[in-house]
């Protein structure tokens, strides 16, 4: 796995904090930094995401495919899946995650509770890379809910 990430602010004035990642698939992102009032040369513009915005997303994804895939393999009729992450980071250097909760709504016809909840402790205790990873500074709280479509 490969990716090259790129400071925007030298393309034009040498300043913002906006950067562009090309994955080693072929894709493009953007991100960015917040705003810094006291030193605007040192603070993004607000164009993008940050990147641990895009870390977080990134581990929702990571932990939602293996929920999706764990009960389609179960043969469920899952429709959808969703999974909102709340976190918290710690207020000194370096502000790693300290506590993530990740709240599941799978919607399908069928599906039982009891799937639900093995897929995702599969997801956390054995497929998801990037959970395990952070897992490894922060407390990591899972919930769920299953609608019926």
């Amino acid at each position: 796995m490969e990716c090259t990430v790129s400071w925007t602010g030298a393309l034009q004035t040498r300043s913002g904090m906006g950067f562009v990642a090309e994955t080693g698939s072929g894709h493009t992102l953007m991100m960015d930094g917040a705003p810094d009032a006291a030193k605007p040369e040192n603070g993004g513009l607000n164009l993008a995401p940050r990147p641990l915005e895009l870390l977080l997303a990134g581990t929702g994804g990571c932990t939602a495919y293996d929920v999706v895939l764990i009960l389609k393999r179960g043969r469920h009729d899952v429709r959808g899946c969703s999974v909102r992450l709340e976190a918290d980071r710690a207020e000194t250097e370096p502000k790693v995650f300290t506590r993530i909760n990740m709240h599941f709504t799978v919607s399908g016809k069928g599906v039982p509770a009891s799937a639900v909840e093995r897929a995702i402790a599969m997801s956390h205790d054995k497929y998801c890379s990037a959970s395990v990873m952070l897992g490894k500074t922060a407390q990591i709280t899972t919930s769920f809910e299953v609608v019926e479509v």
